[in-house]
């Protein structure tokens, strides 16, 4: 059996002949995947990945602003701990809460939009099927085939109206359960905020106790060095999403701009 005809065997096949960049490979999957039960896998994880990036890069390079502060007002250690866990804690409490309102109300105004979008496909429908048209005749579309397109969606109301959401107004039509969805999102702010936050405050509580004598100096090091890695870590998260062909310099090219900022200030 050859590689091409083992990649459509598979359940994810499109994506490994992608990886690849085989074009011969996902030609054979999706025409074997109408003849079996072989379906496209889609990657689902990445959906928390803007609150869990958002809240990681916040958080550290927050928490690192408090101990480069410490370290040049020479401030006892634990005034360093007290102010650091205090200051993450409440901004990741505030982050959370805030990711959670905010992706609620946009959710709440798309809904509101479409039903504004669904009272005008009810009142006068042959106003919007027209707006389609001209939608699509822009996109490169003849008038003819716009117009068959169109009338044949329009028959279809729910489906025709969230349509209209994507073309018209740019908009994503959110899921019957986004308040969950919301929630969710929140939560992984609020933990991505204070996991990744409390990392540089981590070497001035381990370190001391391993090494009593140990001076400002090599606890400011050691949350250098926590923060860098960290920071790496996320650009390989990040990357892995994002298709980006891992090399050892290329996770770093998003963030070490920002953490050479604060490391200057």
């Amino acid at each position: 059996m050859s590689s091409d005809e083992q990649v459509a065997l598979v359940p994810d096949g499109a994506r490994k002949a992608y990886d690849g960049l085989d074009s011969e490979a996902s030609r054979n999957f999706h025409d074997t995947k109408h003849v079996s039960t072989n379906t496209e896998m889609h990657q689902t994880e990445g959906g928390f990945l803007k609150p869990l990036i958002f809240g990681g890069l916040d958080g550290i390079l927050t928490s690192f602003a408090i101990v480069a502060g410490a370290a040049g007002g020479s401030m006892p250690i634990p005034v360093v701990l007290v102010l650091g866990f205090s200051n993450i804690f409440a901004d990741a409490l505030a982050m959370g809460v805030g990711e959670f309102l905010s992706s609620k109300a946009e959710n709440e105004w798309i809904l509101s939009e479409r039903r504004r979008e669904n009272w005008e496909m009810e009142n006068y429908p042959e106003g919007e099927i027209e707006e389609m048209i001209d939608i699509y005749e822009k996109r490169g579309m003849s008038r003819e085939d716009a117009t068959q397109v169109i009338n044949t969606m329009s028959k279809y109301k729910d489906f025709f109206v969230d349509i209209m959401m994507a073309e018209e107004l740019a908009l994503q039509v959110p899921e019957e359960d986004h308040k969950t969805e919301s929630m969710k999102e929140g939560v992984v702010m609020f933990c991505a905020f204070a996991t990744f936050g409390s990392l540089p405050l981590l070497g001035y509580v381990i370190i001391p106790a391993l090494f009593p004598n140990s001076g400002e100096e090599v606890l400011f090091s050691a949350a250098c060095v926590i923060t860098g890695m960290v920071l790496f870590g996320m650009g390989c998260v990040k990357s892995i999403f994002r298709y980006v062909f891992f090399s050892l310099h290329q996770p770093f090219l998003d963030y070490m701009s920002v953490f050479e900022i604060e490391i200057a200030s």
